[in-house]
């Protein structure tokens, strides 16, 4: 079905339908994976159904601020309906972000909303479709790859205080998911480190074997652990030799504490 707008213009109702169904149904599900949502994939396709139905606001003559708001109630019809109450405002802004994000990116290839682009098609409407949907998933995927190495890289760091022969440490920490250090006697977890100590007797030498190396890392038994106001007293404060590669980190936290963290 096309609604023929004079004799270089054509809009086909089904693909832009389509098109803004399958579009919609990415950036929820862009949405879902980066906050880590749970819910069902049936609601998004609910959800990205709705905003599919927006289509009618073609066929209305409306106000400029009438529509804004028209379309930001229905943003949050999608949201509830697609992720519910929990999490509302956080899903609300990521599915804004990922649809900016969108929208900028297709406005840099000059992908508009002029004929033979986005809307409106002459003999090229598959190819554009085709385009504009793989487009959107690559543009997507690049966006959660980005956004999750990101979160890896800063969002899982720590202000780390560690009190050790009478002297407190404040250090910027990491989780590690590879740091996977116990000891083995008591099955303790290490905490690696980059600061300097004095020489000690009471060392405990735990083991380790990484990808091209193993070897075994000097340990102490710190008075006290605490992150984010939490305690941590069953661990050992290893010490390496090696300088981190994130800038400003003085210390590598174990795999275990992302759980109680």
């Amino acid at each position: 079905m096309y609604i023929n707008s004079g004799d270089k213009m054509k809009i086909y109702l089904d693909i832009v339908f389509l098109l803004n169904f399958i579009i919609d149904f990415f950036i929820l599900y862009g949405v879902k994976i980066v906050l880590k949502e749970k819910n069902k994939l049936i609601r998004i396709l609910f959800g990205s159904l709705i905003g599919s139905l927006t289509l009618i606001l073609l066929f209305i003559d409306i106000a400029s601020i009438s529509l804004i708001i028209f379309k930001f109630i229905v943003s949050c019809l999608i949201i509830l309906i697609s992720f519910g109450k929990k999490n509302f405002f956080k899903n609300l802004a990521y599915f804004y972000l990922i649809s900016i994000i969108l929208g900028g990116s297709f406005y840099l290839l000059d992908i508009t909303y002029e004929e033979g682009n986005l809307l409106v098609f002459r003999n090229n409407y598959l190819i554009n479709f085709i385009v504009l949907v793989l487009g959107s998933i690559f543009i997507i995927f690049l966006f959660i790859k980005e956004h999750i190495k990101y979160k890896e890289k800063y969002l899982n760091k720590y202000i780390v205080k560690i009190d050790l022969f009478k002297k407190t440490y404040e250090l910027e920490g990491f989780i590690d998911t590879g740091n996977r250090l116990v000891d083995p006697y008591k099955k303790r977890c290490v905490i690696l480190v980059n600061i300097k100590m004095r020489k000690q007797a009471n060392y405990i030498y735990v083991p380790f074997k990484a990808l091209n190396s193993k070897g075994i890392i000097p340990c102490l038994k710190p008075d006290k652990v605490i992150i984010n106001d939490k305690e941590f007293s069953n661990c050992l404060i290893g010490f390496s030799k090696d300088k981190f590669n994130i800038e400003g980190l003085e210390c590598i936290l174990p795999n275990k504490f992302k759980e109680e963290l």
